[in-house]
């Protein structure tokens, strides 16, 4: 869920500019996607807008393990059997989840997609898998049985019954590929949220910063801190409504692929980056690692910084990184 950070539009529309924020809301990749771009009249605008829903929906056919048509679902239906050779963009995606996964020692990985459902978050769990069933729901998870044969375009998974899936990278990337391309015909500000995972160029009509509302996850209706973002990507994990308690023990729906176990004493992650994918792959990455390890792999990287909220309400941040508490 990524819903606890939301984007503050400052309509500040002054007579001495003719250009104005247009924004959409659809459902695109199964999610609430809105579109915002800087533009100045309503038919251009829209144009640019309809120019993104084409990107985002190509993509989608790509890359939707939902989709029995597109390229991930021919490589999952194939795993143990032979390489599937696929287009160099689905090809380079995969490659770079791999090389987050080496960065992450495999907190984010994925081939979660072959992992057994045994956990549910519904309400419905009234007893805890046992160690034999949790262990057993991950023997397919490994991002070591992702072959990639860069000479040959082709992607092999080892393992029969293994699977990859996109749902921790996908809208990241979908969000990047947008802005992009509007970039490229001459966009020169907007916002593509991607259901929560947010990116951003330019600055506002009135030519400020445009600013993201952190929510603190112990109170929805409160906005603890504003902060501006040019140019970057802004990524939410949160899993305060999701989760399971068992012996006063909170477990949430962010599963560990290394263990098959949820994470547990984060409640939300909050990642900047300059690219969506990586602060996408990166937020659920650090809920997998737990506070300290996630924070330390963050502060090692560049131009990445990070919020990070426990179960007990307090907020770590990355060592760059300035809040203005409201």
């Amino acid at each position: 869920m990524k819903q606890i950070v939301t984007l503050l539009l400052l309509f500040s529309i002054t007579s001495y500019t003719a250009q104005q924020s247009y924004k959409r809301t659809l459902k695109l990749m199964g999610s609430r996607f809105d579109i915002t771009v800087v533009a100045n009249d309503f038919t251009t605008a829209n144009k640019y807008i309809d120019t993104s829903i084409a990107e985002i929906t190509r993509i989608e056919k790509l890359i939707s393990s939902w989709d029995p048509n597109s390229q991930t679902s021919e490589i999952n239906r194939n795993a143990g059997i032979q390489p599937v050779k696929v287009d160099s963009e689905l090809f380079q995606l995969i490659e770079r989840a791999i090389g987050i996964s080496k960065l992450t020692d495999g907190a984010f990985d994925i081939s979660y997609a072959s992992m057994d459902k045994i956990w549910k978050f519904d309400g419905s769990m009234t007893v805890m898998p046992s160690k034999e069933e949790i262990k057993a729901s991950v023997q397919k998870v490994s991002y070591h049985n992702i072959i990639l044969d860069k000479k040959n375009g082709t992607v092999f998974l080892k393992l029969t019954g293994m699977k990859i899936g996109f749902g921790a990278i996908g809208k990241g990337y979908t969000a990047d590929k947008a802005k992009t391309l509007l970039i490229s015909k001459g966009v020169t500000s907007g916002i593509i949220n991607a259901s929560g995972d947010m990116n951003t160029w330019g600055k506002q009509p009135n030519d400020s910063d445009w600013k993201v509302a952190i929510t603190n996850p112990m109170d929805k209706n409160k906005v603890f801190a504003l902060l501006p973002i040019t140019n970057g990507a802004v990524v939410t994990s949160g899993n305060y409504e999701k989760y399971v308690n068992f012996k006063g023990k909170r477990y949430t729906h962010i599963i560990d692929p290394r263990t098959g176990y949820p994470s547990t004493g984060i409640i939300s992650v909050t990642v900047f980056a300059p690219k969506a994918e990586l602060a996408d792959a990166l937020a659920t990455s650090v809920f997998v690692m737990g506070k300290e390890t996630g924070l330390d792999r963050i502060n090692q990287l560049p131009k990445i910084e990070c919020i990070i909220i426990d179960d007990k309400g307090n907020i770590t941040k990355s060592k760059n990184i300035e809040i203005d508490k409201l």
